[in-house]
């Protein structure tokens, strides 16, 4: 399995998966179709499927130039607000791109249609040997997506019950670069973090932060850490739908990097007005890459 991170638009990520033993490929969100097609070239491989995490315009538009040049490909997804989905997948089904094998996995949160799709190499004993998951706008690396069609309780099932439970080595494939600003946020939450603190180190020199993996996601990431004291702490909350909640609004008043917030107090001013409030304003200030 060769996995091809193709960076779009100012932040997105589209992803082409290609099987090495059939020489087939899939296309994650292609929504610049030509940058897509480009790499693929590069590759000689034949692109079979599209896989679209979500109906967001910027990770399903590209469907219609794609399939209007190749009309034989599958395109998969949960919504009918996808362009050109020809292939509604369930919860837990499985279908292959070449040997490789892929499950649909239904995560309702950042929308009511979203889909991760968990891919599994394996060798000639049937054995997997790799692992990676493509989670969209819904599990991003050291963060989640934005509420837009669920609430709190969905997201955490999803993170919980779901994402969560994969095995520890597979690779996180999110649909945005944005790990820099996601663990600036974390570090202001759980601020003794020694993995976030590291991470942080090299996410700084870096240009692309994917993947991540499942593993490296429980330690840093604080919305799969609420059980977690620091975490209970820092937002006085131990139910975790109640501490979910708080996280996400804390985190989409986080403006970022440009902007000095004096730890999560200046965070709390921000997002409830308590008195003191202290922050200083770049001249431009750099919206949240946060999906």
């Amino acid at each position: 399995m060769r996995i091809i991170p193709i960076p779009i638009f100012e932040h997105n990520y589209s992803y082409l998966i290609i099987d090495n033993k059939a020489n087939e490929a899939a296309a994650v969100d292609p929504a610049e179709p030509q940058k897509v097609l480009a790499v693929l070239a590069q590759t000689g491989a034949k692109l079979t499927s599209i896989l679209t995490t979500h109906h967001h315009q910027r990770h399903s538009s590209g469907n219609v130039e794609l399939v209007s040049e190749r009309p034989t490909l599958a395109v998969y997804g949960h919504d009918a607000r996808i362009p050109e989905l020809n292939y509604v997948c369930k919860h837990n089904e499985e279908f292959t791109v070449g040997t490789l094998r892929i499950r649909s996995l239904h995560t309702p949160s950042h929308t009511k249609g979203s889909v991760c799709y968990y891919v599994r190499d394996v060798n000639e004993m049937n054995e997997e040997i790799e692992r990676a998951v493509f989670t969209g706008d819904t599990l991003q690396n050291g963060g989640c997506g934005k509420f837009i069609e669920g609430d709190a309780k969905d997201m955490y099932n999803v993170l919980y019950n779901i994402l969560g439970q994969l095995p520890k080595d597979t690779k996180v494939y999110g649909g945005h670069e944005c790990m820099l600003t996601n663990l600036q946020f974390a570090n202001t939450i759980d601020t003794n973090n020694y993995f976030i603190q590291e991470k942080l180190k090299l996410s700084q020199s870096k240009n692309c932060n994917v993947p991540s993996t499942i593993e490296e996601e429980l330690k840093y990431n604080p919305y799969l850490r609420l059980s977690e004291p620091s975490i209970q702490n820092a937002l006085g909350k131990s139910n975790p739908h109640e501490a979910i909640h708080v996280l996400r609004e804390l985190n989409d008043n986080f403006i970022g990097k440009n902007i000095e917030i004096d730890g999560l107090n200046g965070l709390l001013e921000m997002n409830y007005g308590m008195n003191n409030r202290r922050e200083r304003r770049s001249k431009e200030l750099e919206p949240s890459s946060v999906p």
